[in-house]
């Protein structure tokens, strides 16, 4: 039998070029997203039989439920990777924040990722060497002025994802994070942090690269087989975490995108 892989925020970005790029390898890819018209096109681009989709919003443990049952029914009960990839973004100063804006954003980025951990645990623990796959982010790295909720979900993840990679180890499921930096995906075009201007604005006029979204789907690929606990994607996300870890300093008086909002000495 095939591996497989489950991914959710499968209908765009970094989730159907994954698909594609695992589906090239043979394995059998099982997507989930609220958009089905876009679900619907990422299942075009996989070789026949290689696919198949699942309504879901990951905030609905229910539906967790559901789409990983009907997932281990096509599988035989097996899930070699679980991709918790789904995420939306918002911005701006904290104080100017919609509550509702922020409950969803700590919703989907991150309680989402734990209803599919312990949705999936079963099928995952059913599968010698499975492996969980969390997205973070470049901003789970070092906090991120002007999308510090934001940031604070993509910590999260990769705090859960370095301590569930020990707590699982007793079932031989491997957990991983993938933390890419500016992806050119639609999630750009929303993230506005402290400005009216989109994130894929300011970091082009920041001077920052933006990544095809390619080499995301490459990073998930050698993040799941190899053994390394964080997989960076970007220049600017390996220059980061190399700066979080020698130069901590730099990075509070050097946020390119957010000059404007830095804090005053003292």
């Amino acid at each position: 039998m095939s591996k497989s892989i489950f991914i959710t925020g499968g209908a765009s970005g970094i989730g159907r070029a994954t698909a594609r790029r695992f589906a090239r390898e043979g394995w059998l890819v099982g997507l989930a997203d609220v958009d089905e018209a876009g679900m619907r096109e990422t299942l075009a681009m996989l070789p026949e039989g290689r696919g198949m989709a699942h309504r879901l919003d990951v905030t609905d443990r229910a539906g967790w439920v559901e789409a990983v049952a009907a997932f281990g029914a096509r599988t035989g009960g097996r899930m070699d990777v679980l991709f918790n990839n789904a995420g939306i973004g918002a911005g701006g100063p904290i104080e100017e924040m919609d509550d509702s804006e922020i409950d969803r954003l700590i919703a989907v980025n991150f309680t989402g990722v734990i209803n599919g951990i312990r949705a999936a645990f079963g099928l995952l623990r059913a599968t010698p060497g499975g492996c969980i796959l969390n997205t973070s982010s470049a901003a789970g790295i070092y906090g991120s002025a002007g999308l510090v909720v934001y940031s604070g979900t993509k910590f999260a993840v990769r705090a859960l994802t370095e301590g569930l990679d020990i707590e699982l180890r007793p079932h031989d499921i491997r957990v991983r994070s993938l933390m890419p930096s500016f992806i050119d995906t639609p999630l750009l075009d929303g993230v506005g942090g402290a400005s009216n201007r989109s994130a894929r604005e300011q970091v082009i006029e920041a001077g920052l690269e933006i990544t095809p979204v390619e080499e995301a789907a490459e990073g998930a690929w050698r993040a799941v087989r190899g053994k390394r606990l964080h997989t960076t994607v970007g220049k600017t996300a390996r220059q980061m975490m190399f700066a979080a870890r020698w130069l901590p300093g730099r990075l509070r008086k050097d946020d390119r995108l957010v000059r404007d909002r830095e804090d005053s000495p003292g």
